[in-house]
């Protein structure tokens, strides 16, 4: 398995990519509201995305129809953008991929369309703390698997199961890259596989299931929702890894 170790200049164009995902997410995180169609939502963030100067990558990726991932409610990732209109209490994931330069990037948040139950704060909780969770254990010399069983045991812990099948990966010269980094750990054996070392630049996302962690693709062959058909959350920072420990680079702050 050959992961990319970045240069620092490398990092610096994935950053550029990855803060223009950063803008896009908080300027939709501000101005989506009940009362928008999840079409209009991916037409304000494209048309915000290509204002600052990036390609949606998304747009076109293996057949995706639209420049944003709008995964609402059981959706938990995936979503396609439909005429379905936003309203209070409902739970949207965005999903964005870019391109600056031919380097790319790619983060997520779920977000919550007014005032939504204690149930689904909690939910979207767990996704973006088991998110900073991972980010603030990762180290040079551990392992992805070691990395994986982390996640999932704080996903555990809070009561609810990592979605399987999918998962985060690699990023830099193609949207997606070595290594595959699952939320759970496959095949029991943390002390196998790569390790990460400085200059990897890769993407953790958790996706979250309240009760099974079994993934149904619904009929538009993208929408992935969980088999228990619950409302799920995702959440997904770029990282890389400098001076031993996990940056992240797709960061609304920057």
């Amino acid at each position: 398995m050959a992961i990319p170790l970045r240069k620092p200049n490398e990092i610096e164009k994935l950053r550029i990519a990855n803060i223009a995902v950063a803008k896009t997410l908080n300027y939709l995180k501000q101005t989506v509201k009940a009362g928008m169609s999840l079409k209009e939502v991916d037409a304000m963030g494209e048309k915000f995305l290509r204002d600052l100067g990036a390609r949606p990558s998304f747009k076109g990726l293996y057949g995706f129809p639209a420049a944003i991932c709008t995964s609402l409610n059981e959706v938990i990732i995936h979503g396609i953008p439909s005429d379905v209109i936003l309203k209070e209490g409902d739970i949207l994931g965005l999903d964005i991929g870019t391109e600056i330069d031919g380097w790319y990037g790619d983060s997520a948040i779920t977000m919550p369309i007014g005032i939504i139950s204690k149930e689904d704060e909690d939910l979207i909780a767990c996704s973006k703390d088991s998110l900073y969770f991972a980010i603030s254990v990762i180290k040079e010399g551990m392992r992805f698997k070691e990395l994986s069983k982390l996640i999932e045991d704080f996903i555990v812990s809070r009561g609810y199961q990592p979605l399987v099948r999918f998962c985060g990966h690699g990023i830099g010269k193609k949207p997606h890259e070595e290594p595959e980094i699952p939320n759970y750990l496959e095949n029991g054996n943390t002390k196998s596989g790569p390790k990460i070392k400085n200059g990897m630049v890769f993407c953790i996302e958790p996706m979250i299931c309240q009760k099974d962690r079994n993934p149904v693709i619904l009929e538009n062959g993208w929408d992935v929702v969980s088999a228990d058909g619950l409302r799920g959350s995702h959440y997904e920072h770029t990282v890389a890894v400098i001076n031993g420990t996990a940056v992240i680079l797709s960061n609304s702050e920057n």
